[in-house]
């Protein structure tokens, strides 16, 4: 296997195919009698992590260069509406994708995990937050970090020291992180998009992980719930508090979730995403959770030293 972008659509091709292959009722639900569809949902998939991993922000405009430079690959290119509207309706399998993908790398298994939450901002105008369909999900927020205000959503993603997605939801801009982190670890409310449903015994299979978060995930009863979980808390240690155990080693955990979510916004185009309906930002916001999942298993099994890194898959 080697680290180009030609090989993770190949490799990223034959997983999806063996999933609907032994998992037939993943596939997104169509009429039993009817022409069958043209891309299978495979292609479709590969078809989407490609224009993820290559920086295109427009549906339109990627699908024509996918026509110009990559039909060698693909025995069949939708329209824009076509792609649009099936791709919306993969989400589940974009989910279930995620999850098979992140299970077959080497740091699946890693006892040390981060958390963090970012913006995912979905309009600016006051006309937009007006007549968006988003309205009631979607809200104004604060983000620390960067010193804004913003009306959207947040994205909320626990994952390995190495970047790979374990769990994540999506909410509104004001939810709280530590109770979206408990409804992670608990499998979740039906109302956040997350992994953790899957798979219920995850946790039960780690005992004594390490989950390192700011100081927004804070708290007395906060802590004792992780500790049932049988999670260590990590954090900076408050003003007026005893020094924390492990204090020493925050910061560099710190920066790397900050270099996660860099990935997500800065090559992964995370905000740019487009999305005008519910089921339109949760269908982009998966496609790019997916295809950093994608790219890390690349690499591991390529042998790569840097396995969130994109630069050889990206062109």
């Amino acid at each position: 296997m080697t680290p180009d972008l030609e090989s993770l659509a190949a490799a990223q091709y034959v997983k999806t195919d063996d999933l609907l292959k032994a998992s037939p009722h993943l596939a997104p639900w169509r009429p039993a009698v009817g022409i069958a569809p043209k891309p299978t949902d495979a292609e479709l998939v590969t078809l989407a992590v490609m224009q993820a991993m290559l920086g295109s922000t427009s549906e339109g405009k990627w699908l024509r260069h996918a026509r110009a430079h990559l039909r060698h690959l693909f025995r069949y290119l939708p329209q824009q509406p076509g792609y649009n509207r099936r791709l919306r309706k993969a989400t589940d399998l974009l989910r279930r994708n995620t999850r098979l993908l992140a299970t077959d790398t080497s740091v699946w298994s890693d006892d040390v995990w981060i958390v963090d939450s970012t913006p995912v901002e979905c309009g600016r105008s006051r006309e937009t937050v007006r007549r968006s369909e988003l309205a009631g999900w979607a809200e104004y927020g604060y983000c620390a970090s960067h010193s804004r205000f913003f009306w959207g959503l947040r994205l909320h993603v626990v994952c390995t020291l190495q970047g790979l997605p374990v769990a994540f939801a999506l909410t509104g801009a004001k939810t709280a992180e530590r109770e979206t982190l408990l409804d992670l670890l608990d499998a979740g409310r039906e109302t956040l998009l997350n992994l953790l449903d899957a798979e219920p015994e995850l946790l039960v299979t780690r005992p004594g992980q390490t989950l390192s978060g700011d100081k927004n995930y804070v708290g007395r009863d906060f802590e004792h719930q992780l500790a049932e979980h049988g999670i260590r808390l990590l954090r900076p240690t408050r003003k007026g508090e005893p020094k924390r155990p492990g204090a020493e080693l925050f910061k560099p955990l710190r920066q790397v979730i900050e270099s996660v979510n860099e990935t997500f916004k800065g090559q992964l185009n995370l905000e740019q995403h487009h999305g005008r309906t519910p089921a339109g930002v949760v269908a982009r916001i998966m496609q790019r959770i997916l295809t950093l999942t994608t790219a890390i298993r690349h690499n591991d099994q390529s042998g790569q030293p840097v396995l969130r890194s994109l630069t050889a898959n990206d062109h």
